[in-house]
C-alpha cells in the first residue's frame, strides 16, 4: 500500500479534492490516501511551500506528496514530478517545491499523456495530470516516465531569512487557525545566530527579549512551536486579530 499526500488550497465547500481522490482510486484502488490540508491561502504559493517542508518528514519512505496550490494553471508553467530523498513530488513547478529541491535533485516535466486524463481541461490539472501521475506513481513508475528532465526548476529565492547588516531577518510566513503568527525562522538559524549572547526579536512594534516555552506565559508569547519556528501567540486570543500583524511581516533578531 502507498501512501499519497494532498496539500491544496481548493478547501472544502466544492468537489475539487473528491474529485482528484476519485482519479487515484479510480487508477489505483489500493492507494491509501492522507489529507494534508485543503485550506492554503488561496494562490499562496509561499505557505504552500513552507508546510511541504514542515509535513514531509513525518512520512515514510515511498511516500507521493501532491500539491496543488497553482494560479498559474493553464499557462506557461510546467507539470513536473520528481524524487527526493526517498519521497516523490507532484505538482506544478512555480516554487511550491522551493525547500525540497537542491541542485542534485532530478526533476522531470510531465508531458507523457499515457498517465493524464484523456480530457485536459486548462483550469484543473489536480485532477487531469496531478491526480493520475501519483497514482501511476504509487503503482510503482519513476518521475522518468513522464517526461524529459528539466535543469531549470522554478525556485523562489526570498523566502528565506538571512542576515541583513547584522540582523537576523524573517517574515511571517502564515498563521494557523489559532492566530498565531509563524516566521520562517527556524531553531536552528536562531541558535547559530544568537549564541549564547542576549537578543532582542522584532516584530510589528513589539519587542520581545526572551523565549517562552508555552502559550500560557504571558498576553503575548515568543516561542519556538512544535515544527521547530519562532512562533508568536496571544494567550486566549488571535495574535493576528490583537496585533494587526500580517503575513510577509519581517521579523528582526538583533543581538544585544
Amino acid at each position: 500500500m502507498q501512501i499519497i499526500t494532498l496539500l491544496t488550497d481548493f478547501g472544502l465547500k466544492d468537489p475539487y479534492v473528491g474529485v482528484m481522490k476519485g482519479v487515484i482510486l479510480s487508477i489505483n484502488p489500493d492507494a491509501a490516501i492522507v489529507d494534508i490540508t485543503h485550506n492554503v491561502s488561496p494562490q499562496d504559493i509561499r505557505e504552500g511551500a513552507f508546510l511541504i517542508k514542515e509535513y514531509c518528514p513525518y512520512f515514510q519512505s515511498g511516500t507521493i506528496h501532491v500539491a496543488v496550490i497553482d494560479p498559474t494553471v493553464g499557462g506557461e508553467r510546467r507539470p513536473i514530478a520528481f524524487c527526493k530523498d526517498e519521497h516523490f513530488f507532484v505538482g506544478p513547478d512555480n516554487g511550491i517545491f522551493s525547500h525540497i529541491i537542491d541542485a542534485n535533485t532530478d526533476i522531470y516535466e510531465i508531458k507523457n499523456r499515457d498517465f493524464m486524463l484523456k480530457r485536459i481541461s486548462s483550469t484543473f490539472h489536480g485532477r487531469d495530470i496531478f491526480a493520475p501521475v501519483a497514482a501511476y506513481l504509487a503503482s510503482g513508475m519513476y518521475p522518468s516516465a513522464f517526461g524529459p528532465k528539466i535543469v531549470n526548476p522554478v525556485c523562489l529565492t526570498d523566502i528565506f531569512p538571512d542576515i541583513i547588516n547584522g540582523v537576523l531577518t524573517g517574515e511571517v510566513v502564515m498563521f494557523d487557525r489559532f492566530g498565531n503568527a509563524i516566521t520562517n525562522i527556524d531553531s536552528e538559524i536562531f541558535n547559530d545566530f544568537t549564541g549564547r549572547n542576549s537578543f532582542k526579536i522584532h516584530i510589528g512594534n513589539m519587542t520581545f527579549n526572551s523565549l517562552n516555552r508555552s502559550y500560557y506565559e504571558q498576553n503575548f508569547t515568543c516561542l519556538i512551536n512544535s515544527s521547530g519556528y519562532i512562533e508568536f501567540g496571544c494567550y486566549m486570543g488571535s495574535f493576528a486579530k490583537e496585533t494587526g500583524i500580517k503575513k510577509k511581516d519581517i521579523v528582526k533578531v538583533e543581538l544585544i
